[in-house]
């Protein structure tokens, strides 16, 4: 989302995969869910290429993590594979529930925009 967004055009596959460190046939798969999303438009062809379509001001950290890997509170245990509410709690639900609060709190105030570029690690 941040080289998209950081492009003074759009970017073809190749060159997104040069700047993410990957291949062009992984690109897809890493751009797909920001285009279900329709942050991202996808142009096929030859002149075609991936251009960001919103402001990454607009867009959470939280928001592009649960468009790739759904929802973060799934109401699954993090003890046995079951369900976990407080209606019938594990021995960490209070602490878990308290816990993912804390860091989806966080994610959720942090635009893309926040971000910088070239810190991957």
């Amino acid at each position: 989302m941040s080289e998209l967004g950081a492009a003074s055009d759009r970017l073809k596959a190749h060159a997104l995969a040069d700047a993410l460190d990957t291949t062009p046939g992984f690109v897809p798969q890493v751009v797909g869910p920001l285009v279900k999303a329709g942050w991202v438009r996808s142009d096929p062809g030859p002149t075609g290429g991936y251009v960001l379509v919103v402001s990454l001001d607009r867009i959470s950290v939280l928001d592009v993590i649960e468009a790739v890997d759904g929802p973060t509170d799934d109401g699954r245990c993090v003890v046995a594979d079951d369900a976990c509410d407080a209606a019938r709690p594990c021995v960490l639900h209070d602490a878990w529930t308290a816990a993912r609060d804390e860091l989806t709190d966080s994610l959720r105030s942090r635009s893309i925009s926040s971000l910088e570029l070239g810190t991957r690690r």
